[in-house]
């Protein structure tokens, strides 16, 4: 039962009886799952790594109270607040991304990551939902306003943005900001001779990558014949899901985390799959469907195209990072270093997810009296 009478004016109160509670409550278990599986598949990738084998749990848990706090903080604001914090996000964000190129730690032969007081952040993973709040006024202030030079100003900032995510090179991390782009653009009343030119080049660019990228040319290449390289990750995270089966092996009873690098991280879902079951797969492909059910037929309501668009922007960007992450654990796509949201281990994504869901939260609510549109 509710702690809130439905005449309450306070802004707790206020924020209590029109914020979307089901999607909020399904957030908060999908927590809970990422919680349980961070325990489960951390230590032996600690202890492989000569580190204490909680160092990683301690890590997450120590930013999960905080990163529910953005989650929370930010549902509270109105549109026009969502709009000036993803400005002042995507400011600060685009200069740590600019300086990764120069002072960024090189993992793996990219530059992704920065040191800042002395822990790791990755600034591209703030730049997605910042970009996103950013492009969707921008494409509705040149749908309603006659001259307005907002698709121009959008079509560069998404070209300085692609562009510096593949000097790092990050070709995923573009694909992923360009699938949400060309969606927004789409739903903003794109020309049809646009979209030709634009599927055209997207199809070029895809070309290029393989070409001029050869990790991904390898990634490619190994999806498509195992047989041309290394395949071990991919290989162990299928068994690992057969070992499971309906029920899994049971909490703590999975061997995949002891052998696969990335069992904490890229594929956690393989360790979900191994000791807790195919039904289990489910829930958490479920509770993924639902936030984004409940967040679009909430959109379906709004009359701000301001809102439809960094709604449905931010929505597309959450599910499509679960299903590229999903779909790489179990094969169906080439691999691809990216988190399972608010489930695998990482500060930056935790901590830049909650702040997407939360402007998702705040642009859901029932809005009347609570502030206009930018």
């Amino acid at each position: 039962m509710s702690g809130f009478a439905r005449n309450d004016t306070s802004v707790i109160g206020r924020w209590w009886w029109t914020v979307d509670r089901w999607a909020l409550g399904a957030l908060a278990i999908l927590g809970a799952f990422g919680a349980l599986l961070i325990l489960a598949a951390s230590p032996p990738v600690a202890d492989r790594l000569g580190l204490d084998p909680f160092y990683f749990v301690r890590r997450q848990f120590i930013l999960m109270p905080l990163a529910a706090f953005i989650l929370a903080s930010v549902s509270l604001l109105s549109p026009k607040e969502v709009c000036r914090l993803a400005v002042a996000v995507f400011i600060g964000s685009l200069i740590l991304l600019v300086m990764t190129l120069t002072s960024g730690a090189e993992i793996k032969g990219a530059r992704r990551w920065i040191s800042i007081a002395g822990l790791s952040l990755q600034p591209s993973e703030f730049v997605k939902p910042s970009f996103i709040v950013i492009a969707a006024w921008m494409f509705a202030q040149a749908r309603l306003k006659r001259g307005s030079p907002g698709n121009f100003l959008i079509g560069g900032l998404f070209l300085l943005v692609i562009g510096l995510l593949l000097m790092q090179p990050d070709f995923g991390m573009a694909v992923v900001i360009a699938a949400v782009w060309f969606t927004q653009f789409f739903l903003a009343g794109l020309p049809l001779a646009w979209m030709a030119v634009l599927t055209v080049m997207a199809g070029g660019a895809l070309a290029a990558g393989y070409f001029a990228l050869p990790h991904v040319a390898s990634r490619i290449d190994r999806f498509l014949d195992p047989a041309t390289g290394d395949s071990y990750q991919v290989t162990t995270s299928m068994e690992a899901f057969m070992h499971g089966g309906l029920t899994g092996r049971g909490p703590g009873e999975g061997t995949v985390k002891e052998v696969l690098p990335d069992a904490h991280a890229d594929f956690i879902f393989a360790v979900a799959g191994e000791e807790f079951g195919l039904f289990a797969c489910l829930a958490i492909a479920g509770l993924f469907a639902f936030i984004m059910v409940r967040g679009f037929s909430r959109l379906m309501e709004e009359n701000s195209l301001f809102v439809l668009l960094a709604g449905t922007g931010l929505l597309v960007q959450f599910g499509l990072q679960a299903i590229v992450n999903m779909a790489s654990s179990l094969h169906l796509i080439p691999t691809k270093g990216m988190t399972l949201p608010f489930i695998s281990y990482g500060g930056s994504s935790l901590i830049a997810l909650s702040l997407g869901m939360g402007m998702v939260l705040a642009l859901t609510r029932r809005r009347a009296g609570l502030g206009g549109t930018p």
